[in-house]
């Protein structure tokens, strides 16, 4: 393979306290976190919008915020919550088990999260590398339409959702499963002209029409696991519908291959829910999403590896930011019966009761090497079980709203991020809405 030099002086922009990058939920509760405690922070967003998957990729529903009893992603995400209600912005009120996301309206309420918090910020604004020395990283490097920039900041927080910033400083990390595989991403839709009613009578037809569909010659593979279509307003479904199987979100061809492979499939299952499932018959394509929803990539290694173990021990650690409790929901990483009869049983089984919970370490935050730096979101330490738990929306603002405190408390006290006082960490979190029962 042929390689270029390439060397240019580029203009110092910001000179700050805290760097985020990557503006999905976990990178807006860190941000806005941060501020809130009078930190100077910029956050660079390489899309048109606060959210990522929920938003710019039309993912249709946030999973479970509560136990059924306690709101674990207390603080920013339920202040977040509390903000839908009022605008009457979530088609449900069950945040013990999914809930219907709008997508603009969601937009709106990060937008004004981040702006009140005061905390700086730029779209458009991609990470593309970072200058290390000594185990600390002194400079983040962004490309934006005006060009590339530097920006210098005391602490780092990767919430790329790939772990691109930890990865570019050298971090360990892992991906997939023994053989490399992750989970399959899905390109999510909006659809218009939904039968409410009819629809949630036919949902018992799902699994015997989906195989029929394809012996009629509807679908070219068959993938047995449709997670289906959530009401996202009065005639409007939010589809997560289809798999591209074999993605690697760390590069940018297979991300493209995807997205086409995703708009072809979209069709398929445009023709399969019209004629096979009553109240689907009159629906119309609104849109598809701008990003590809994304379940798996990188897995930073930090100072501890939160496991499976851990989930079935419904663990308590003495460094605990928080609590959470999906189910272990790990896509097959092939249409293959086999692997789907194995993703449905666990699924089934490695899931919790009522008021159960596990903790997530402050550890799992602290990529190793790195002395000024932790990550945010779906790819902070832990083994692929509890990725595919800890991975959704409420996860991520759990960790995220973590490492915004964790990162101010650092600057605060001209620690790194390995000198942060445990119990003054978990004194502000509980002081912000963070569940810590144990503490």
């Amino acid at each position: 393979m042929t390689s270029v030099s390439f060397s240019r002086d580029i203009p110092l922009r910001h000179t700050v306290d805290i760097f985020v990058a990557g503006g999905g939920p976990a990178g807006t509760a860190a941000a806005v976190t941060a501020a809130r405690q009078g930190r100077d922070v910029f956050m660079a967003e390489g899309q048109s919008a606060f959210g990522g998957m929920g938003t710019l990729g039309l993912v249709p529903a946030f999973m479970r915020f509560t136990d059924g009893i306690n709101f674990l992603a207390g603080g920013f995400g339920e202040e977040l919550y509390e903000r839908l209600k009022e605008m009457h912005a979530i088609a449900d009120d069950r945040p013990d088990d999914s809930v219907s996301i709008h997508a603009e309206n969601l937009k709106s309420v990060y937008d004004q999260m981040v702006k009140d918090s005061g905390a700086g910020f730029a779209f458009h604004t991609q990470l593309i590398e970072v200058e290390l020395k000594n185990g600390r990283i002194r400079h983040a490097v962004c490309a934006g339409k005006s060009g590339l920039f530097a920006v210098q900041a005391d602490v780092f927080i990767d919430a790329t959702g790939d772990g691109d910033l930890c990865a570019w400083g050298g971090v360990p990390y892992e991906k997939g499963d023994e053989q490399g595989r992750m989970m399959p991403g899905t390109l999510c839709s909006l659809w218009a002209g939904v039968d409410w009613q009819a629809a949630f009578e036919s949902r018992h037809l799902q699994e015997e029409t989906l195989e029929r569909a394809y012996r009629d010659g509807v679908f070219e593979v068959l993938d047995r696991h449709l997670p289906g279509m959530w009401k996202v307003g009065e005639t409007m479904g939010g589809g997560n519908i289809g798999h591209t199987f074999g993605v690697d979100s760390t590069d940018e061809r297979s991300l493209t291959e995807a997205l086409l492979r995703g708009r072809e499939l979209i069709r398929q299952y445009e023709r399969y829910y019209k004629e096979y499932l009553p109240g689907y018959q009159n629906m119309t394509l609104a849109a598809t999403g701008a990003l590809l929803g994304v379940r798996e990539s990188r897995r930073i290694l930090g100072d501890y590896v939160l496991n499976l173990d851990d989930f079935h021990k419904r663990a308590v650690f003495e460094d605990e930011i928080g609590r959470y409790n999906y189910p272990v929901d790990l896509h097959a990483a092939t249409p293959d019966a086999k692997d789907y009869d194995n993703f449905a049983r666990e699924f089934k089984s490695l899931r919790y009761g009522k008021g159960e919970s596990y903790g997530i370490p402050y550890r799992s935050l602290l990529p190793r090497g790195l002395e000024n730096t932790l990550v945010a979101g779906r790819c902070v330490s832990t083994d692929r079980a509890m990725q595919g738990s800890l991975r959704v929306m409420p996860g991520c603002y759990i960790t995220g709203q973590a490492a915004g405190m964790a990162a101010a408390l650092a600057v605060e006290g001209k620690t790194g991020v390995r000198g942060v006082a445990i119990r003054e960490l978990q004194q502000r979190l509980k002081n912000a809405g963070s569940y810590l029962p144990n503490f």
